[in-house]
């Protein structure tokens, strides 16, 4: 029978076992790679986690919390360290990007992996953190003078919300110079919602979103150019 490393993950975490959530991770990636245990093994169990979250019925803890997002960072540490030996590192910045989650959305575990990867890529990134308003992401925007905006959700309701910063974004006049990245479990399960709730594209995992930010700023000059 083969051996079910999600459900060991996901067990760990809520045993707010860092130790053994580690070493689940490095017996995986001892056959594979790093890379692919964020989007195989962490960002499933993280996102299973996170439902557990926001279920209020779900008996999960501040604890169970704080050792999901250590071990997202121990994982991410290896992931650059890996790229770092490879000569993978880039020190260009990219641009100015911005990204956040929704209005009312308190889970940051995917966000700060995000972030993490964007940086590694050479991307300026300004982080907002939880819970912003669709005018705070775009003042961020304009002032500076970004072209892809990154929001993250994890539940439908709060995914939501997605559709106030289209609002926004067309209220300001910069439909097509601004465009909209969205991430969370809820794109995955049900990936309709991404052009419903008017984003402009999504990624199958943080580890994929430096792609996607690249294809979208791309756009965006593209667009840019028509229009002048």
């Amino acid at each position: 029978m083969s051996r079910d490393w999600s459900g060991e993950l996901v067990s760990c975490i809520r045993g707010a076992d860092r130790v053994a959530a580690n070493a689940i991770l490095t017996d995986w990636a001892e056959t594979r790679t790093y890379e692919e245990a964020v989007t195989h093994l962490l960002t499933p169990a993280l996102e299973h986690f996170g439902k557990l979250w926001a279920d209020k019925g779900g008996e999960t803890s501040l604890a169970q919390g704080y050792v999901a997002a250590k071990v997202a960072e121990d994982l991410i540490g290896r992931v650059l360290a890996a790229r770092e030996a490879e000569g993978r590192t880039v020190e260009t910045k990219l641009g100015p990007v911005v990204v956040g989650n929704v209005e009312e959305d308190y889970h940051p575990l995917g966000r700060k992996m995000l972030v993490a990867f964007l940086r590694s890529a050479g991307w300026e990134v300004h982080d907002l953190g939880v819970d912003v308003p669709p005018e705070v992401f775009l003042d961020k925007v304009q002032e500076v003078d970004a072209r892809v905006v990154g929001a993250s959700a994890m539940m439908f309701s709060t995914a939501k919300n997605v559709v106030g910063i289209r609002q926004e974004i067309e209220r300001r006049g910069l439909t097509g110079r601004v465009q909209l990245a969205v991430g969370g479990a809820v794109f995955k399960l049900r990936p309709e919602l991404v052009q419903e709730f008017g984003g402009d594209g999504t990624a199958p995992s943080a580890l994929h979103a430096p792609a996607l930010f690249e294809e979208l700023w791309q756009r965006s000059l593209s667009l840019d150019s028509v229009t002048k």
